[in-house]
């Protein structure tokens, strides 16, 4: 599907139009093609959008609150995911109602409606077994998933998750929590971003000015202010927590120590209460994870090895190359093509700064160094196809 058919097929949604006609964002590391866009009602009629890309064993994503299938395959912030969970898995991904390509004008965000919308994406793809992952705010409604469809998922990933929107919470943390609802109220849509950015600080403190700028205009593009705070009020109503002695599953839960959005003890909680869970603590203070940060390869391994555990995968031939992450592979196969930093940088829309940070750890994790580590790299890689 087409920036101008999505951009049809609602036309009530400003913001879609927005992206492919008026917004200088181009689609350069990632077509418009590579991922499959598809629509599927809920219980309720809602439509509900979902995406589809990658190859190898099928991860489900439950949708994070802040999404738009489009925006975000093009984002400084989210596209290192994309890029990386498709390399070795089929991932299905959706946005939230109220939220992205899916339908705005609604009033119901309760968890059953949205339990009623993952049920619906997992139908209308076609999965009968696949992986979960809950992302943030889907913790609760994917739980209640598995609780009630225990046959169809083989593996749960809870990443900066929790069981309860408010159940673990500090006396300080919902009170923040009310700041939040009144920030949302009276800045949201204010065309200057000076409210948003207590948000886009809250997910992502160690990020880039740019990279936060493109936080701050995702919050107005991904929903309107009414329907944050409608949905917001609603998902504090999902509570898991008395299902998690029910699960008998691989669980992996993945948590920021410094996490501001949703603190590490909602990690504690959640390995704590499911049998056999598995918790890894990243080395961030970032609720999403940056592709420059030294806790990114780490979540890239332990999720890759979690869901293709049963499919035995095998790494990329080549002595070392197993070692590179997705991007270092795709700035040194660009660089056997015969491009300079400075077109991998504009192919890629990076910084010359940092593909030649991705050039330095291909060289340390090669064993190279000097003026023909490059060359040196390249034979590797041409060795290794």
């Amino acid at each position: 599907m087409s920036g101008q058919d999505i951009g049809k097929a609602f036309s009530h949604d400003r913001v879609i139009n927005e992206i492919f006609v008026m917004r200088p964002f181009t689609m350069v590391a990632m077509s418009a093609a590579a991922q499959d866009i598809r629509f599927c009602r809920s219980a309720d009629g809602t439509r509900i959008a979902y995406a589809i890309h990658g190859s190898g064993p099928a991860l489900v994503l439950d949708a994070c609150w802040l999404s738009h299938l489009q925006y975000d395959w093009q984002s400084p912030v989210w596209r290192h995911y994309l890029t990386e969970l498709g390399r070795f898995a089929t991932v299905i991904r959706f946005d939230e109602r109220g939220h992205g390509l899916s339908d705005r004008d609604l009033a119901d965000f309760s968890p059953a409606a949205r339990l009623a919308d993952l049920e619906a994406v997992v139908d209308d793809a076609g999965l009968e077994r696949f992986a979960l992952m809950a992302m943030a705010q889907g913790g609760p409604i994917s739980i209640e998933y598995v609780a009630r469809h225990p046959e169809r998922v083989t593996r749960l990933l809870l990443y900066g998750s929790y069981a309860s929107a408010l159940g673990n919470a500090t006396d300080d943390e919902k009170q923040l929590d009310a700041a939040f609802e009144a920030l949302i109220k009276v800045g949201w849509e204010r065309p200057t971003p000076e409210f948003r950015r207590v948000f886009t600080y809250q997910m992502i403190p160690g990020a880039t000015e740019e990279q936060m700028r493109w936080l701050d205009e995702l919050q107005r593009e991904a929903v309107t202010a009414d329907i944050a705070v409608a949905s917001r009020q609603q998902r504090k109503l999902a509570d898991a927590s008395e299902l998690l002695a029910r699960l008998e599953l691989p669980t992996l839960v993945l948590h920021a120590l410094e996490d501001h959005m949703n603190p590490f003890h909602e990690a504690r909680y959640l390995a704590s209460h499911i049998r056999g869970a598995r918790l890894v603590a990243l080395e961030s203070s970032n609720h999403i994870l940056l592709e420059d940060e030294p806790a990114w390869p780490v979540f890239v391994r332990e999720v890759e090895q979690f869901v293709t555990a049963d499919r035995g995968a095998s790494p990329p031939a080549g002595p070392g190359l197993e070692l590179l992450t997705n991007r270092e592979r795709e700035v040194l196969e660009l660089a056997g093509r015969g491009l300079d930093n400075e077109a991998i940088a504009t192919e890629l829309t990076l910084s010359v700064r940092t593909v030649e940070r991705h050039l330095q750890n291909v060289y340390l994790k090669l064993g190279l160094q000097g003026k023909n580590a490059r060359a040196a790299a390249l034979a590797i890689l041409l060795g290794g196809r």
